[in-house]
């Protein structure tokens, strides 16, 4: 075993007085040492039930054979820490993440590990530690919320939350509204009822084969998670006893697959930025011109919220993941295969996947939309490239063209939002956001549902060198590559300029004389990090473009 150079022979006794002190007996020091991350906290909702899971996970173990090891990760809830500094926080979480429990599982050498994450810059943390440390590794997440219900019957969510702000500035909903959604869209513990970033990674990690069938979709409060668990953690055992490590299961034919169930059910933009980092630990590199291509052939066929009415929970009932991947395979999309953390093929997991609502979950042959949920757009104000997710796109802002109001922050253009300054036709410009600029790439919910709750998300489009929620819709264009703190174009727009959209034609374009934009590039001077101490200094010196997932190099 792994193991054993900390427990077995008389060089590890003194190894073994430090276990002994932990309680630990010889017998359980015998067995494989399984280490079970867990990100429980008390700060995020996603995470508040996450001891349960621990526990029903080392119950699992033990029952395989095993001895359970519980250590830490660390998780940002995103929704409190949006719209303040607190976000520049967030994204750069998910590298603190694979650090760590890169450092607790060598040093410690684990046989295997559980990773138990949930939210959103958690799940891709652990998938790069486990694709780093490399042995027998299996995923369960905590689960989503519930949707709530407000006073008359409808149904909501966090993203109607925010965008009661937006409405409320509007004139829309008085004070007492915003607090019914505010007591009502968030009921229970999970993560945030809609397809956003984290329940998009947490369907993701079924794709690529690190979870049990039902990982993304079972929810928090359900019974089934705790089952979900403990077959979980015996089923670590038999990636131990075979030697079934992580990267002979996240292959490049598996982050294929992810990107294409990701088409398929719309999931949040910020999986362009994860599944390029997870993939670069796999030694595998994942191009923004790879997504297109598989969007091309993939039709989009949930519409969950923000996109639609529907929620995590009803794509639980509707069967699921697996349902979604087995109206793929009716085209061949995905390499059924793969090896997965069952221990089977992806086939072999897919037998007896059925899709038991074909209007939550469309049948392949009467889609949303014939393309993905998720399109990457170039040209002069992009050339490496920004996405959308165009399944959130009212069909009237596919195409548009309109004068750029130019922000050098989040700050300055919600401000300008709610002061009503935005009008229809405009194109906000948030730039100075982007990884090494913010420094952090903050995520835009704030503006996007402003302007949606405003009743301007078929007017106005927002681009940003910054990302989205999951939460956000609408022409909604981040990730705007290179930066503008990396002299990006995006950095040389100036009020008034017109912008083109054309998301069909995968375009973006700055409406400006290439004389012009080399006059105004003479001029431009970069106004360097406003971090200048602590990690988001050192993380600013670090992080690459988003194009390539922003990761540190």
């Amino acid at each position: 075993m792994r193991s054993d150079v900390a427990k077995r022979g008389i060089p590890a006794a003194p190894n073994r007085s430090l276990l002994y002190a932990l309680g630990y007996t010889k017998e359980e020091l015998e067995r494989p040492l399984i280490g079970v991350v867990c990100s429980y906290n008390e700060i995020v909702p996603g995470h508040m039930n996450l001891d349960k899971i621990a526990e029903a996970v080392k119950a699992g173990v033990r029952a395989a054979g095993g001895t359970p090891i519980e250590f830490p990760a660390i998780a940002v809830c995103d929704g409190i820490a949006m719209g303040h500094v607190g976000m520049k926080y967030s994204l750069v979480t998910r590298d603190l993440i694979a650090d760590s429990t890169e450092a607790m599982a060598m040093a410690h050498q684990f046989d295997g590990l559980v990773m138990i994450p949930n939210c959103d810059k958690n799940v891709p943390g652990l998938l790069m530690a486990a694709a780093r440390v490399n042995v027998p590794a299996i995923f369960v997440s905590g689960g989503p919320m519930l949707a709530g219900t407000l006073n008359d019957g409808r149904r909501t969510c966090l993203s109607h939350m925010f965008e009661a702000v937006g409405a409320y500035y509007a004139g829309k909903l008085d004070e007492g509204e915003v607090e019914e959604y505010e007591n009502h869209a968030c009921p229970t513990c999970g993560s945030c009822s809609g397809m956003y970033t984290a329940n998009s990674m947490n369907c993701l990690t079924e794709a690529i084969g690190m979870a049990l069938p039902g990982n993304g979709t079972i929810p928090a409060v359900y019974s089934a998670r705790l089952r979900l668990a403990k077959r979980a953690g015996a089923q670590v055992m038999e990636l131990v006893n075979r030697n079934i490590c992580p990267r002979d299961i996240m292959t490049a034919a598996a982050f294929h697959n992810a990107e294409t169930v990701d088409m398929a059910l719309g999931c949040s933009t910020n999986t362009m930025l994860h599944l390029p980092a997870i993939a670069h630990e796999c030694g595998i590199e994942l191009s923004f011109d790879m997504a297109n291509e598989i969007s091309s052939k993939t039709p989009n066929l949930c519409h969950l919220a923000p996109a639609g009415d529907t929620y995590m929970e009803d794509l639980d009932r509707a069967g699921g993941v697996y349902a979604v991947m087995a109206e793929l395979c009716k085209a061949d999309l995905l390499d059924t295969s793969l090896l997965t953390c069952t221990g089977k093929t992806l086939a072999e997991n897919l037998a007896g996947a059925a899709n038991r609502d074909r209007e939550l979950i469309r049948p392949i042959e009467n889609p949303y939309s014939k393309t993905g949920g998720i399109a990457v757009l170039k040209g002069n104000l992009a050339p490496d490239g920004c996405v959308v997710k165009q399944s959130a796109v009212a069909p009237e802002m596919m195409v548009h063209q309109g004068p750029a109001r130019v922000f050098d922050s989040e700050e300055e253009a919600i401000k300008a939002i709610y002061a009503g300054a935005i009008k229809p036709g405009d194109v906000v410009v948030i730039r100075y956001e982007g990884p090494r600029g913010g420094p952090g790439m903050r995520e835009m919910l704030n503006p996007t549902s402003a302007i949606a709750g405003m009743g301007l998300d078929k007017d106005v489009a927002l681009i940003t060198d910054g990302r989205f929620s999951g939460a956000t819709r609408g022409a909604s264009i981040g990730h705007v590559s290179p930066e503008a703190a990396a002299g990006g174009p995006i950095g040389l727009v100036e009020e008034g300029d017109l912008i083109a959209i054309d998301i069909p034609a995968h375009s973006i374009t700055l409406k400006v004389p290439d004389g012009e934009l080399a006059a105004r590039r003479a001029k431009w001077t970069c106004p360097g990090s406003k971090v200048k101490t602590g990690y988001l200094a050192r993380y600013a010196k670090l992080v690459s473009s988003a194009d390539r997932g922003a990761v540190l190099d």
